[in-house]
């Protein structure tokens, strides 16, 4: 490295953030990356450490110690070159990645981590700034031609690896927005969808063909695209959100996080929100559009089940939409300020971590089970939930729960927000008529090279990992991609 005292000479520094007074006013993003001189310090903070544990942290492999010294050498388009090898979009994961590479940081074993995912997004920047991040279209085409059937993160990434590969590329898309849970998901005070669009652009021009409002299995059929393409890769994402069988669900005022998250995004972006409403009541609930409306936090007391990330977007989007109150329930215990005995380095900490939207102010609480709903009118009126205890079994070693006596409570809820995760992608349409296996989970099954059970049929993402990072997503993509370029090369003679 080029200053192996860097990590005893220079302090962590994260970006800055605007004061919470000012953000929660807008749904832009507010964080400042540290000056050129600065980040150069934060790149020296990259240990000699002989085993770079950051890149068995990342998903996706990302060369992190060599990408931080070109930083500290100000060999900033060295850098981007080296990024884009492993990473296809580190605009994203700059900015929506927890950064599992920090938790496997060895100077994180007893000092704060190096700021990877900062310098990361930084020498991204740079480069668009710097017009390195050009076009570059295939030398040669392949003659093959393969429909990626979803244009989040995993069917991006797996497009554009397909693309560079020679492969004739058409991305299928449902909504009238390309980018999956990256546009319609994720909110924009995160991630600002001009990001987004400034990547597909850039895809578009190497020549990947983009195609919305195509949903495959309702208004394109399957036969369709397996008599038009040499192979096809699913990567449609887990959709099915995990219901809350309790009395009262439904009264109106309770919704699934993705009914309620992308609606915001969308009117950020000046699109209506009717066409996808009416898309997930017809595709994902499976029922008739009507009952479905707008859904907005404005003067209501919200309550958000689940502690994941989902439900931190759902926090800062009802904080920025003029909620009256907002608290986030979890089932399970509240996780510790500090790894515990059986969580140690390297891996992933299980502790208690705090979002941007948790700090511009949210009630959070743990160890809490909803009971059931009650209301007026079929209008969402209050909460009725119990205390949970939490014992190890000693013989299975599994965490049991059980009801505190006496703890039961209720609390005013006009609005509650459904985030307790997902349970596998959507079953009807596309999955059921191409007829591929499940796996024990309701996931798509693939094998190594991310093939289905149908021949020539491949799969990446939420799809068949279930719920997981963007991160896991571009990995899963560019696996499918190179599954997908073995079968063509060997079986069809690309």
């Amino acid at each position: 490295m080029g200053d192996i005292k860097g990590f005893m000479k220079y302090d962590r520094q994260d970006y800055k953030k605007d004061e919470i007074v000012r953000r929660v006013k807008n749904f832009k993003e507010f964080t400042h990356l540290p000056a050129p001189k600065e980040l150069k310090d934060q790149g020296a903070r990259c240990m000699d450490c002989g085993v770079p544990f950051c890149q068995s942290g990342c998903p996706i492999g990302n060369i992190i110690p060599d990408w931080n010294d070109l930083v500290y050498r100000d060999r900033w388009e060295e850098a981007i070159e080296r990024l884009h090898k492993t990473n296809n979009f580190p605009e994203f994961t700059g900015r929506v990645c927890p950064a599992p590479c920090e938790n496997a940081c060895v100077l994180g074993i007893n000092a704060p981590a190096v700021t990877i995912k900062n310098i990361e997004l930084a020498v991204v920047e740079r480069a668009y700034d710097e017009g390195w991040i050009k076009p570059n279209k295939p030398k040669h085409r392949t003659g093959m031609k393969v429909a990626v059937i979803g244009s989040g993160p995993a069917g991006l990434a797996c497009a554009d690896e397909l693309n560079k590969k020679g492969h004739k590329v058409t991305v299928y898309e449902k909504n009238e927005l390309i980018g999956g849970l990256l546009t319609l998901g994720i909110p924009d005070f995160k991630l600002e969808k001009w990001v987004v669009s400034r990547r597909v652009e850039r895809m578009q021009e190497e020549g990947i063909v983009f195609k919305t409002k195509a949903h495959v299995g309702v208004n394109i059929k399957v036969k369709e695209l397996r008599d038009k393409y040499d192979s096809i890769v699913l990567c449609g994402g887990a959709e099915a959100g995990r219901e809350l069988p309790v009395p009262g669900r439904e009264l109106k005022g309770v919704y699934q996080a993705m009914y309620y998250l992308p609606q915001q995004n969308l009117r950020n972006n000046k699109y209506s929100p009717t066409t996808f409403m009416a898309e997930y009541a017809e595709n994902i609930l499976q029922v008739k559009p009507p009952s479905l409306e707008e859904v907005s936090a404005q003067g209501k007391h919200v309550v958000v089940l689940g502690g994941g990330d989902t439900g931190s977007d759902c926090v800062g989007t009802a904080t920025r939409q003029g909620a009256l109150s907002v608290h986030q329930f979890e089932l399970m215990p509240q996780p510790p300020q500090a790894r515990s005995s059986d969580n140690p380095w390297p891996n992933w900490a299980f502790i208690l971590r705090t979002s941007s939207s948790h700090e511009e102010g949210c009630t959070r609480d743990y160890s809490i089970m909803t009971k059931h709903l009650s209301g007026e009118n079929g209008q969402l009126k209050k909460l009725h939930a119990v205390r949970l205890q939490w014992v190890k079994d000693p013989a299975s070693g599994q965490m049991k729960m059980s009801e505190v006596e006496g703890s039961g409570f209720e609390m005013d809820c006009d609005l509650l927000l459904l985030a307790m995760g997902f349970t596998g992608p959507v079953k009807k349409g596309m999955v059921e008529e191409l007829g591929v296996a499940l796996d024990a989970r309701g996931n798509v099954a693939a094998d190594a090279n991310k093939m289905t059970s149908v021949p020539g049929v491949f799969t990446a993402g939420d799809m068949t990992r279930g719920q997981s990072l963007v991160v896991w997503a571009i990995n899963e993509g560019r696996t499918a991609a190179q599954g997908v370029h073995n079968y063509l090369t060997v079986l069809k003679g690309a």
